[in-house]
């Protein structure tokens, strides 16, 4: 009978070996961050700042909130002359708190400019220009802004 049992322990410890010898080799084809199999994405495009603008409609005054066309004539009038190559506007429902620590909803606007990095300074100031033109408009607090580097091809 002990030769039995040293027989299968000394074979369940070569199995061991084995498999502790074979696991980081198994283990290195699953793991999927640093597996060569998957090529990585091509870069494509042009360095370019994404801005994203974020425009509330009610007025924190009780007044009417903002309707569409107004805000449509707001763009063609204030952000189209500064960005003519094109943007995105998308309706939205968002929440903020104001400055008296109130949570407001309301229906909102996210309008999206792309442009070049090497325009950056020049459209800074431009976006900053629209947010300012908007809050006066419309009696807003704040118009949010979110800035990101990207790349882009058109």
């Amino acid at each position: 009978m002990n030769v039995h049992l040293t027989r299968n322990r000394a074979a369940l410890a070569i199995a061991g070996l084995l498999l502790a010898a074979a696991a980081p080799t198994a283990y290195a084809g699953l793991d999927t961050e640093t597996s060569h199999a998957i090529a990585p994405a091509p870069t494509r495009g042009t360095p370019y700042v994404e801005t994203q603008l974020f425009f509330g409609t009610e007025r924190p005054d009780g007044g009417p909130a903002v309707t569409d066309r107004q805000f449509m004539a707001f763009v063609d009038k204030e952000v189209t002359p500064d960005f003519p190559d094109g943007l995105t506007v998308q309706s939205g429902r968002g929440q903020w708190r104001d400055t008296n620590g109130k949570i407001e909803k309301e229906r909102s606007y996210e309008l999206i400019l792309l442009y070049p990095v090497t325009a950056a300074g020049a459209g800074d100031r431009k976006i900053e220009k629209i947010r300012r033109a908007y809050e006066k408009a419309f009696g807003q607090e704040s118009v949010g802004r979110v800035d990101d580097r990207t790349r882009a091809d058109f």
